[in-house]
């Protein structure tokens, strides 16, 4: 798998998101939390695959004791970057709260990581970064995390992090389907930034493979920019998960692809999709083209009424 240079990493294409490990989480998860065992051999599929970048968070259930645990047994523990935040902070807090608070936060995920100091350390929502960006980047002094960054969830938030001169890192949500970022020359800047820019919900929570009969009624917008990308990836002679992967692929800028699993032949899918070469550039332009704006409501999940059905990439 191709690696990409980040400050002194070599990290690879694909980083294991980890949530699943730690808990029942994401819209089209089927199988529930695996058990130790099976996500143990989820991470050695991941790293046999070439994958050595894994994400995670303080608030991802059990995962945290989970990766530590595995990458000891296996014996990569020193090949491994990981990759977690803080857990959310409340606004308003005072400088040495804040302090207390990130450093309580960091040294737990610290020790149940059996590390000494995490590579890479984010804050898990946007307005604790613009708030406490400090706090975290005293830990860096200390040597507790290496390089320091926020999750973000909206274009305008992305803008000032990578603005800031403190996000060494930013974690977004981009696909076929959401191409804000990319049109605001988020990954543009941040590549000449030098920021890592890991990109997650690469099929928006499933919603790119739903059943149209089981589209909620406020997201059925999506459904004709979806079988224009269909159409697209039908010509190509790819599926359409292939077309969303090799899509993102050719984004100048991005880092990593952050993409769960919750079994080892997911694992195994997605690094095989990930190894592919980029879409040729008048396909990619295709794909651009084929995508309006589409509003917050289609493209946050947390606005969304309720769960959508299961749904998983088919075709490939």
């Amino acid at each position: 798998m191709e690696k990409v240079r980040f400050a002194e990493f070599e990290l690879s294409r694909l980083m294991l998101g980890t949530a699943q490990l730690g808990l029942q989480y994401g819209i089209a998860n089927k199988l529930g939390q695996p058990c130790y065992e099976e996500a143990k051999a989820i991470i050695a599929a991941a790293y046999e695959s070439g994958v050595n970048c894994f994400d995670t968070a303080a608030n991802y259930g059990d995962s945290e004791q989970v990766i530590g645990r595995a990458l000891e047994e296996l014996g990569i523990k020193d090949e491994a970057v990981v990759v977690s935040k803080v857990l959310p902070m409340a606004d308003g807090l005072t400088a040495s709260e804040a302090d207390c608070i990130v450093e309580e936060s960091v040294t737990e995920s610290l020790r149940r990581l059996r590390m000494d100091s995490l590579p890479i350390c984010m804050f898990h929502t946007d307005n604790n970064f613009l708030e406490y960006a400090e706090s975290l980047l005293k830990l860096k002094d200390k040597g507790l995390v290496g390089h320091v960054g926020v999750s973000v969830n909206f274009p305008n938030v992305a803008l000032k992090a990578v603005r800031s001169d403190s996000a060494e890192v930013i974690q977004l949500p981009t696909s076929v389907l959401d191409q804000r970022f990319i049109r605001l020359g988020i990954f543009d800047e941040g590549a000449k930034r030098g920021i890592g820019l890991f990109v997650r919900s690469i099929y928006l929570q499933g919603l790119l493979f739903v059943p149209e009969n089981e589209v909620l009624p406020e997201l059925t917008e999506v459904i004709p920019v979806r079988q224009r990308l269909q159409s697209l990836a039908s010509q190509a002679g790819m599926s359409l998960a292939e077309l969303a992967v090799r899509y993102l692929l050719g984004i100048e800028g991005i880092t990593c692809l952050v993409v769960g699993a919750e079994s080892v032949e997911q694992v195994i899918d997605n690094a095989r999709l990930v190894s592919q070469d980029p879409l040729d550039s008048d396909l990619a332009a295709a794909v651009s083209n084929a995508v309006p704006d589409l509003p917050e409501t289609i493209l946050f999940p947390r606005r969304w009424s309720k769960r959508i059905p299961d749904a998983k990439p088919v075709g490939r």
